[in-house]
């Protein structure tokens, strides 16, 4: 006859083989983001070996890949922050209005219909809205912007800022949401109308987690691909007029690695020193965003 605690032995044991089973799955991004960082750094190291810190940072051209070389760094920064900028100015505009009025004036069944409508621009591949930018941004733009060249880093901007708008509406209108209706029901209490409320109210309790949809927005348009190679131009020039074509650092990265370039040639490494700083900056962005997000009301 069987014990009775051997059954609660089982599932004791069982509970253990789940939790160690959890914990090496939870591992694995642990060890990818680990292993990511080591290849970079000592990919990194083998070209800082061979260019200094002074000519990746204080030169102001970037021609790795002609016959007089030059590895100042800043244009292909100046060209991702400009791409990013645009489409700051295009998301966060929209993308606050549109978590305001989902989360205080919608309907429960309008909102559930429109906000799944917002976030289907978010599973839009971005080689589809790098050309929509290349075929149908830019020659729009052209009809008022005469001189505006074919390859550009307004209708990038403009385009990136669209693909980024679901990200903030989204956490911006959980946010929101997540803000006590007792704080509400005090401030009609006082008198306030349902403007004043949001503003001077719902805005400020959901602040922190708002500004962390905006950071985590800026990361996602620094790390964006597909739609500045397609659209915004390979050239890499120290400029930040929209106008005209420029060069961000993941255009670069998709240049370097199309196959032409020989594998561990100096040029070749670059794409790791360009790929470390790309790392860090967003690394950046991503940790405030997290630091916002823990003083949030959610």
């Amino acid at each position: 006859m069987r014990s009775v605690l051997e059954y609660p032995m089982r599932a004791k044991w069982f509970d253990k083989l789940v939790e160690f089973s959890l914990l090496g799955v939870s591992s694995i991004t642990i060890l990818a983001t680990f292993g990511i960082v080591v290849m970079l750094l000592y990919e990194s190291a083998q070209f800082f070996q061979k260019v200094s810190l002074k000519d990746f940072f204080f030169d102001t051209q970037w021609t790795p890949l002609f016959y007089e070389k030059h590895f100042g760094i800043w244009p292909l920064v100046a060209g991702t922050f400009l791409t990013s900028f645009i489409a700051m100015l295009v998301s966060v505009p929209s993308g606050f209005f549109i978590a305001i009025y989902l989360s205080e004036y919608a309907k429960e069944r309008t909102r559930k219909i429109l906000k799944p409508l917002v976030e289907i621009l978010a599973g839009v591949p971005t080689v589809v809205y790098g050309y929509f930018a290349l075929l149908t941004v830019t020659p729009f733009l052209k009809i008022f912007i005469p001189k505006l060249s074919g390859f550009n880093a307004l209708s990038a901007g403009i385009v990136m800022g669209i693909m980024i708008i679901p990200i903030i509406s989204s956490l911006s209108d959980d946010a929101m949401r997540s803000v006590p209706n007792t704080l509400r029901e005090a401030s009609y209490a006082l008198g306030a109308s349902k403007f004043q409320t949001i503003f001077n109210v719902v805005i400020p309790a959901a602040f922190s987690g708002m500004a962390s949809s905006f950071i985590l927005g800026i990361s996602r348009a620094l790390g964006e691909t597909m739609i500045v190679a397609i659209a915004a131009g390979q050239k890499p020039t120290l400029t930040l007029n929209p106008l005209e074509p420029i060069e961000t650092m993941t255009a670069y990265i998709v240049q370097v690695s199309l196959g032409d370039t020989p594998h561990g040639t100096l040029e070749f490494s670059t794409i790791f020193a360009v790929g470390f700083l790309l790392f860090l900056i967003t690394l950046f962005f991503n940790l405030v965003a997290y630091f916002l997000r823990k003083g949030s009301v959610l």
